[in-house]
Order: structure tokens, then sequence, then C-alpha cells
């Protein structure tokens, strides 16, 4: 690391210090490897200081205020903004401003059929020759990713619109199994935005009970009413806010004779967050000992083992090297558990292991001895943007921030997506419009909404995310879209690749797919097509490719099918979700299919083919796409059949 790098990494590294104690200089065994950073997709902005003064929003009144929101859409009272709890007295008497908010209002439930059991892929973007490999009990490995973000409580607390729609966003839910919303506080409770995220993809969402300092830790252990008032509170709050469960990070010497009470609360803890919150979870953190002293192991071993005992799962520091792993891997097979329970970490800021994006090393490492792993900050690739010059601040946003981040956060989990499993999607009716929770404006059937041109930030909007990182496939585009905020721009156009891994069983033989795009530029020579990957139902060794574009009549031929939308409109009762009848702003256009196949199929994959001449700087936009099943008796001669039994036009896939 040059002397220049090197003062501006102290400099962006004084934001960390606001919120890491400065003990966690105790975890790290050695110097932090040095970062080598992503080439930066945009010429880097010279940030200035200007143009007056931020208005300060008015101070909200400690006061609580008690009356109810009657329209969760026109509400803006401040109980409806996250905030932490930071002390027991809180904790124990439920003083938080949003006490009387029926929050089932705001909160979307977790929506455990939207996904299935993982797979692993062995080339994630490639739509062609991209086997998929089970995830079974014996290979299991799982996510959980620990969003820590310049001590959190940004822009994500509002649960209406921030203007900073360039802020981190995430959107790489397949691969992850748990979230955990973490800041410095006492208890982190996951704003409504982040919560609605995670659950429309199927992921269970934690939040943070952290100890750093010793009078709280003598409160709540002090008897055991205490722990267990505590460990109600703690549940109540699950109940109340809609997140699934805790992680648990003592980070405070805890008397000997207090141990009892802190492996008590633990276990009390992950028996009434299983009994009573759905989907509950508790995960422990490698932290004290069997003693009681601070001491992170870096593994799992005698010393910590009784935590595990009483939790789902134990989160291990991020100090590890290989030794480590291997006496873990023997603590595990005398604890007779699975190794998944067992989440080794990765700080992305790279603390003693490499990081950044060198990351896929300690990922792989991690992967190769068969543990899960628990990413620690992947707000980094946001975070460290003003390293180069960027304003990451601005309140309302930044073009150049924004396609920045999106391009350095696609390349660094596209490195690491190897050693993830994916969980493909597997709920029809299956709709996304691509919008990742933020735009510069609101679009609606291509048009701008009138009023809503200003930008906004807000999770809770956020559609179902493509299923693999786009990296130089395609990008999220914020100049125009179909719905929400942006769409998404196509830049790949060589070759087909993946967009959704899926697993939608069509019993029935139907199916139903929409998806509207636009074409920018001369449409001479281009041709996009939305390609769709069929296996047998109850055999994934065949396969048969739908090129479902705008041909001169549909080609039904073994392996390969080409087919042309439907002339003609469907009746809007066919689709289960709503439907406007208004017309598309200009350019946009929306293409139909209807096949029957004379057996029942199951869709393993959606991806994308767009091709233009070598010279065209013709661009592709995908607004939205829409997959269902069907059943036919109300519609006759409207569809295309393919006999892929009869005539055996399967495709023999080879290992």
């Amino acid at each position: 690391m040059d002397s220049l790098e090197a003062k501006e990494l102290a400099s962006s590294s004084k934001v960390m210090e606001n919120h890491v104690k400065e003990s966690e200089n105790d975890k790290i065994t050695g110097i932090p490897t040095e970062e080598e950073e992503q080439v930066i997709p945009l010429k880097k902005k010279r940030t200035e200081e200007g143009g007056g003064e931020i208005k300060k929003v008015a101070c909200e009144k400690e006061t609580v205020q008690r009356e109810k929101c009657q329209d969760k859409n026109t509400c803006r009272c401040s109980q409806l903004e996250a905030e932490p709890i930071k002390d027991n007295r809180q904790l124990l008497e439920f003083r938080v401003r949003s006490r009387d908010i029926d929050w089932r209002r705001y909160v979307l439930p977790l929506d455990t059929s939207v996904r299935t059991t993982p797979v692993y892929l062995d080339r994630q973007a490639d739509f062609v020759g991209s086997p998929r490999r089970q995830v079974t009990e014996d290979n299991r490995r799982e996510l959980l990713v620990c969003h820590d973000m310049m001590g959190n409580y940004l822009e994500d607390r509002h649960f209406h619109s921030s203007q900073k729609y360039d802020d981190y966003r995430f959107v790489h839910w397949s691969a992850v199994d748990y979230f955990c919303y973490f800041s410095h506080d006492y208890v982190t409770i996951p704003p409504c935005g982040w919560l609605n995220a995670a659950h429309r993809h199927g992921v269970p969402v934690v939040g943070t009970f952290i100890v750093e300092a010793t009078a709280r830790l003598d409160e709540f252990l002090a008897t055991e009413e205490s722990v267990e008032s505590t460990v109600e509170a703690l549940t109540r709050l699950c109940e109340h806010f809609g997140f699934e469960g805790w992680l648990v990070n003592v980070e405070v010497t805890v008397p000997q004779t207090k141990m009892p009470s802190l492996y008590r609360f633990v276990r009390q803890l992950t028996v009434a967050t299983e009994s009573r919150v759905p989907h509950g979870r508790v995960f422990w953190y490698d932290s004290v000992t069997d003693d009681g002293q601070l001491r992170w192991q870096n593994e799992l071993n005698s010393r910590n083992a009784e935590f595990f005992r009483h939790s789902h799962g134990t989160l291990i520091n991020y100090a590890w090297d290989e030794g480590h792993l291997e006496r873990s891997a023997q603590q595990v097979r005398r604890e007779q558990s699975p190794r998944h329970r067992v989440f080794m970490g990765l700080d992305v800021f790279g603390r003693s292991r490499k990081g950044g994006f060198h990351s896929r090393e300690t990922m792989e490492l991690i992967a190769k001895n068969g543990f899960s792993a628990g990413i620690f900050a992947p707000g980094w690739t946001f975070e460290t943007l003003n390293r180069f010059g960027y304003n990451i601040k601005n309140p309302r946003g930044d073009d150049q921030v924004n396609a920045s981040f999106l391009a350095r956060n696609e390349a660094w989990w596209t490195r690491i997506w190897p050693t993830l499993a994916t969980h493909p999607y597997t709920s029809l009716p299956f709709f996304t419009d691509f919008c990742v929770g933020s735009g510069r404006a609101k679009f609606e059937r291509g048009w701008r909404i009138s009023g809503e041109d200003s930008p906004f930030f807000n999770l809770s909007r956020q559609s179902l995310q493509p299923s693999v990182p786009l990296d130089r496939n395609a990008m999220h585009h914020f100049d125009e879209a179909y719905s929400g905020g942006c769409s998404l721009l196509v830049t790949n156009y060589e070759r087909a690749f993946r967009l959704f891994v899926t697993d939608f069983e069509l019993t029935r033989g139907v199916l139903l797919l929409r998806y509207i795009f636009k074409i920018d530029g001369d449409a001479v020579a281009t041709m996009l097509d939305l390609l769709v990957r069929v296996t047998p139902l109850r055999r994934n060794d065949q396969d048969l490719h739908l090129f479902c574009g705008d041909y001169e009549g549909s080609i039904v031929a073994p392996q390969r099918c080409y087919l042309s939308p439907l002339e003609s409109d469907l009746p809007s009762g066919l689709f289960r979700l709503h439907q406007d009848s208004g017309s598309l702003a200009a350019g946009w256009q929306m293409r139909d299919y209807l096949v029957k196949f004379d057996g029942p199929v199951r869709v393993q994959d959606i991806g994308v083919k767009w091709q233009r001449p070598a010279e065209s700087s013709t661009e592709a936009k995908l607004g939205v796409v829409y997959v269902d099943g069907l059943s036919l008796e109300d519609l006759r001669g409207t569809w295309t059949d393919i006999p892929v039994y009869s005539k055996h036009m399967w495709n023999e896939q080879r290992a």
C-alpha cells in the first residue's frame, strides 16, 4: 500500500471508528491485508462541497406520539422510523416510538414459498451447459450476511422514501440464508425496508443483541427473573416488528459466577424464539469463553461449545486460519452436529484475512472445509467509494456513485458466487420489474408518474431480483423504467446468459410467459429472446430450450423451439396479478407466450439472448418478466403445442 492510499484509507477509516470498539483491535492477529481495488467503471468525479448548508429536519420531540396511523401509504409520523434500543430500562419497558403500531400492516411476513432447496451452479451466468448440483445435508453450506455499515440507521431507517437513491442496496438474496442487521447499539431492530426486501425473497432477518458495557451485563444477568425478563422483552420485539430472531454478541468479560446465567439466557432465548417466532433463529457470536473471558477463539472448540449447543449456530470471529478450521471440524464431530451450523467469518474490509476483491480466496477455504460463511460488512463496496473521490453522502444521491457502486458490487459478488449455493425461485405466479428499491423517479407502464419525479430510496419497493450476479451481462438502468425505479439494460449481446434459477412445476403442462421490453436505436438485424429451459417434472437429466422471441411463426423442433408471441391479447382474467389496462409509454413492447406441453414439466432456468451487429449501439431494456402455470379449460386454439414427450424432443444432458 503506497503512502497516498494509506492516507486515504486512514481518513475513510475514521468513519468506522465511530462505531467499532477499541477492543476490536484485540480480535486481529497480524496486519490487515492490502486491498487491491477494482477499477471503477466511470471516471471518478471531483466532489464539490457546495451550494449552501443542508437544512436539517426539525428535531422530533422525545415524547412518544400515541396517535395511530390510519393509512400506511400517506402516514408520515415518526413512529414508523426505525430506532435501536439503548439500555435495559428502554428494553424492559418496551419504550419504543412504535409500540402502538400494528407492524403487520407494514411488514410482509416471511415468504417461505418463494424459493426452494438451494443448488450449486458450476457456471452461474451461463445459460447453456451449466448443470446444477442439489444441496443435501451432507454438502449443505449456508450464508449469513451481517450488514454493518457506518453504524447503520442511515437513510434505510425511514419507512417512507428518502431521496438518496444511490445508497447501499442489497440484491443478491438468492444466496443468503439469514440476514443480520447490525449496529453497536444495545439492541438493534431491523428497519422495515430491510425486512420487506428480505422477506419477499424468502430470507429470515435477525437483529443484534450486543453487550459492550459491564453495567448492562450485570443488569440482565442479575437474577433468574432478570434473565427471563430480558428473554421476554427480546421475544416481544421479534413479535412486534416481524423479524425472526437474534445474533447475540457479548463483548465484555463475564464473572465466572454469572456464566450459568449467561448459558441460561442463550438457552431460554433460543427456546422462546423457536416456539413463539415463526422461523425463529438465534446465533451466538464467538466472543467469551467458558471461564467468562473475552477471548475470541476464531474456531469452535470446548471453550465455546456450550453456546453452540444452546443456539442454532455460532458465528466464528474472522481471525481464523487453517488450523482453526481443522480444530473446528474436530469439535463439530464431537458435538455430532452438521458443519453448516458453524459460520466462519469473513470481514470484507480485510481484517485478519483477505477481503475486498481477494475475498474469494477466504470463501474458498471455508467452502472447501464444508463450513457455512458469515460475511461481515458487504457494504464495503459502497462505503469505500470515498477513497476514489466519490461523495457517498450527497442527500439526493449521485449518478456516478450509483453506477460505480452497482458495478463494484456485482463484480465482488460475481467473484465469490462459485463458493455459494443458489436458492431457485419456486412460487407461481412469478413477477418482477427489477426495481432495486430506489430510483431517480417513479415509473408506471413506462411513464414517469406525475408529481413523483424526485429521487427515492425505499427498500420496501424492491422487486424480486435476478438469481445470480449480473456482472457484465446486464445492469440496473435508472434513466427509464417500465415500473418502479429502474429497468434492466442488457449489455451482453454475444451469448445467452442466465437471469433466474427456477424450479417452477407446471403440473398441467401449460406455460404462460410475458415480458415487456424496449429497444432504443435502430432495431434492424437485432433480436431479443427470453430463454426458458424446461425439463421433465420427475427428472432433470433431459432438457428443452424455448427461445421466446419474434419469429415468422413458431418452430417446434427437438432440443430447441423458437416461439412467436401471440398475435391477439390474452384475456385480462388470465393473469393472477393486477393488470393495468392503460397504454404503454412510447417504445415499450409486450410479448405474450402460451405453451401447451403433452405432459407435466419443470421450468429450471430463465435467461436472455440479445443480438445486434458489432457496430451497432442499439440498446435493449427489460422492464417486466411474468411467469405462470395455467389450466386451459376456457381457451381453445390460442397456444403453441409442444409434444415433447410423444416426439421425444428432449436434449440428453451430459455430465
